[in-house]
């Protein structure tokens, strides 16, 4: 194996996207992907998205007070299955930040065509599950990325 690291994606402008794979396990009996597993493509490019603005997860768990997120509300629209084989992109992008919550709007596309959308509301908690605002160092790393605060869409 030569070590190399899988891709966290990359940024286009504000939406980061993260090409994904479907595999057999993905799927039910029909070879369309299992409508539960949309939600596990769209934790990925949230995931990779913080990955790449910083910090990641495992940055924020090893902090003295250690941070994670936890989805407080997800609305999805099934547009059109995904199939065993397909290249998909999972296109995220985080919109307002909101005491401890964040607001984050995701798509699953193949090519051009959207399959998935969805949008996402997480909280910043400490281990007694209570919510945080978000540190310094993650604040500075999503501002690139939000939306303006003038913004209609802004929370």
């Amino acid at each position: 194996m030569s070590g190399a690291e899988p891709t966290a994606g990359w940024f286009e402008g504000r939406e980061h996207r993260l090409p994904v794979r479907v595999y057999y396990e993905d799927t039910d009996f029909t070879g369309a992907v299992y409508y539960a597993n949309y939600l596990k493509f769209f934790e990925r490019g949230r995931s990779d998205f913080l990955r790449l603005a910083g910090p990641g997860h495992s940055a924020l768990l090893e902090r003295d007070d250690p941070l994670a997120f936890a989805v407080t509300r997800i609305e999805v629209d099934y547009h059109r299955p995904a199939r065993i084989d397909d290249a998909l992109i999972v296109a995220t992008t985080f919109d307002g930040l909101a005491g401890a919550r964040v607001t984050i709007r995701q798509r699953l596309l193949r090519g051009d065509e959207p399959l998935v959308s969805a949008s996402v509301q997480v909280a910043c908690i400490g281990l007694d599950k209570r919510p945080r605002r978000p540190p310094a160092a993650l604040v500075q790393g999503l501002q690139p990325y939000l939306l303006p605060a003038e913004s209609p869409l802004a929370p």
